[in-house]
């Protein structure tokens, strides 16, 4: 068990600091092919953030050779959403609090607030119908998961050819180019897809480790899925969050998460439904309903102006009650 832990420890100081350079990179990708900013963090992170989420409900429900690994996938599916409605949120709110004296913008939430909203709104539509799906059975229901798919396209399209102007953030210098003014494309590549190599790296070493250290626990696999594993793979979203907002971005930060909503809400979901027969069970309503809420709440705070760093930081209480509420229904 102490090894397992130690390793973890190695894992997020090893994610944290991919995620210092994946942020450096992915803002100068914006900048050199002339894309909006809210797409850099809606689209291009969130692309390269759920990728460790979207493979383990991947290999679980494609791979798995029983019942027990494909309910992983299906925890996995719903758990990152659940995760990124409470905890990743609410990191933008906590951080916003922590570093407000060091910002210029100070405790203040600079952010689109109807772009944000609008995403809300989508994810809510798309996630209710996958909650729907997972309520009953039939033969059809397989076919319906190339819908998500089909969705997501949709929303890719939309983000990368809305009219906006590239990166207006102030961009700290290319790690891999720390003294050029204007880096070489290859070399802002090199470090976005090196940084999510590693990134992808470090999320395979604490999801594994973590599947030991439960086993060491005693936990079924189902709650691993659901509680822990989710909480591991969306790291990168988190962390990202906390090194925006440090930085004054916290719009890239809440696109980022959006974003990666948006992937969560359509691709494992979509996997799920035509691999598995994407039944949930009680805890699985429950994560989904703590979801619903987290941002439902969100986006009618969105809608009347007055969201605020307190406001965010207040998601992670939900959170909390799904553990609490988890703990009673079993």
């Amino acid at each position: 068990m102490i090894i397992s832990l130690l390793v973890m420890l190695a894992a997020a100081i090893l994610i944290y600091l991919s995620c210092e350079l994946f942020v450096n990179g992915i803002e100068w990708v914006g900048k050199a092919f002339n894309i909006s900013e809210s797409a850099v963090g809606s689209v291009l992170a969130a692309f390269g953030t759920a990728l460790p989420e979207s493979i383990v409900t991947l290999i679980a429900v494609v791979f798995g050779k029983n019942s027990n690994q494909k309910d992983i996938g299906i925890g996995s599916a719903l758990g990152g959403p659940l995760v990124l409605s409470t905890i990743a949120y609410a990191a933008v709110g906590i951080s916003i609090l922590i570093f407000s004296g060091k910002r210029k913008a100070g405790n203040s939430v600079n952010t689109n607030s109807s772009k944000l909203s609008r995403d809300q709104a989508w994810f809510m539509c798309i996630f209710v119908f996958k909650i729907g799906l997972g309520l009953v059975a039939f033969a059809l229901k397989p076919w319906l998961g190339f819908l998500f798919l089909l969705t997501y396209v949709v929303y890719f399209y939309k983000e990368m050819s809305a009219d906006s102007k590239g990166i207006v953030s102030k961009l700290e210098p290319l790690r891999f180019s720390a003294k050029s003014a204007n880096p070489k494309k290859s070399l802002i590549l090199l470090q976005t897809i090196l940084s999510l190599m590693l990134i992808f790296i470090g999320s395979q070493m604490f999801v594994n480790n973590l599947g030991t250290l439960s086993i060491s626990l005693g936990m079924a696999p189902h709650m691993v899925s659901l509680l822990l594993s989710p909480v591991a793979t969306e790291l990168p979203e988190t962390l990202n969050a906390i090194i925006w907002v440090r930085q004054g971005k916290e719009n890239l930060a809440l696109s980022n998460i959006s974003g990666s909503m948006m992937i969560q809400a359509t691709v494992p979901s979509a996997l799920g439904i035509i691999f598995t027969p994407w039944l949930l069970d009680k805890s699985l309503i429950l994560s989904a309903i703590i979801t619903f809420i987290a941002i439902f709440s969100l986006w009618i705070t969105l809608r009347k102006k007055h969201l605020s760093a307190k406001r965010l930081s207040l998601n992670a209480t939900l959170y909390v009650v799904f553990i609490i509420g988890i703990i009673l229904i079993k």
